[in-house]
């Protein structure tokens, strides 16, 4: 496949091996409840011309894995076909330094990559802009992603067989499920902890080194729980808010908020 993106290619390649079990994991459910689950064939894999363009170091698990589908509806994306830089990606920075994983029009779920295509920590994005540490890294979000599966996938079936309910209705129910179990603390659909939020700093006075040019502010993440919430909207930056954008570093633990 042709890259079309300008990729970092110093990144190293995650080893398959790193997120084998949770594959198999992955797998074993669709395969358990084929009726309400699929999976998207990898590139190595698939029969049809897929117009992705994945970051080089997700070579080997994009080759195995494409994504997940529950009753039709994709809510694990590594296929990526259309990359923009609106709705919930308007505060991010250029397409090369994230990769999207999930992706509604108001809301998103995205790897973040350092400067040199290193992958590093999940974030979920929801209609505020805020960011909301999701994991730590890609396979720590695949574990989290197949347990909301496994509970949506159960629930499912306790639901009856598909053939007995209406595919709107199932469809409807499906995406309640993964909401329920995983996507609406993700994405600021609950009440929000106020102890979770980190704040962005002065980058003068925040004791870190090697931030990028026109750094406004950065907020550290690096011994942050799962859970953690940078609000991109709430600080003090010359011009307009929305005219700056994030750069990632320390494996996507570090945000720094950049001039426009």
């Amino acid at each position: 496949m042709n890259s079309s993106l300008p990729w970092p290619t110093a990144a190293e390649v995650l080893p398959l091996a790193s997120v084998r079990p949770v594959l198999d994991r992955l797998a074993s459910l669709v395969n358990t409840h084929e009726q309400d689950a699929a999976a998207i064939p990898g590139l190595a894999v698939t029969e049809e011309e897929v117009a992705a363009d994945p970051p080089p170091a997700l070579e080997q698990i994009t080759d195995e894995l494409g994504g997940v589908k529950v009753c039709g509806l994709t809510m694990l994306t590594l296929q990526i076909e259309d990359r923009t830089d609106v709705g919930p990606y308007t505060l991010l920075g250029e397409a090369t330094s994230f990769y999207p994983l999930y992706e509604t029009p108001d809301a998103a779920v995205v790897l973040a990559l350092d400067p040199d295509g290193t992958p590093g920590a999940v974030y979920g994005i929801g209609e505020d802009l805020a960011l909301q540490l999701a994991a730590p890294d890609l396979g720590a979000y695949l574990e989290r992603f197949a347990a909301a599966l496994e509970a949506t996938l159960t629930a499912l079936a306790e639901r009856g067989p598909a053939a007995e309910d209406s595919e709107d209705a199932r469809t409807d129910a499906a995406e309640q499920l993964m909401d329920q179990h995983l996507f609406a603390e993700l994405l600021g659909m609950t009440e929000i902890d106020a102890a979770t939020e980190v704040p962005l700093q002065d980058p003068a006075s925040s004791g870190l080194s090697d931030l990028p040019a026109g750094t406004l502010a950065v907020a550290d993440l690096r011994d942050a729980t799962v859970g953690a919430r940078v609000d991109l909207m709430e600080v003090d930056v010359p011009g307009d808010p929305l005219e700056t954008h994030v750069a990632w570093s320390a494996h996507g633990r570090v945000i720094a908020l950049l001039g426009g």
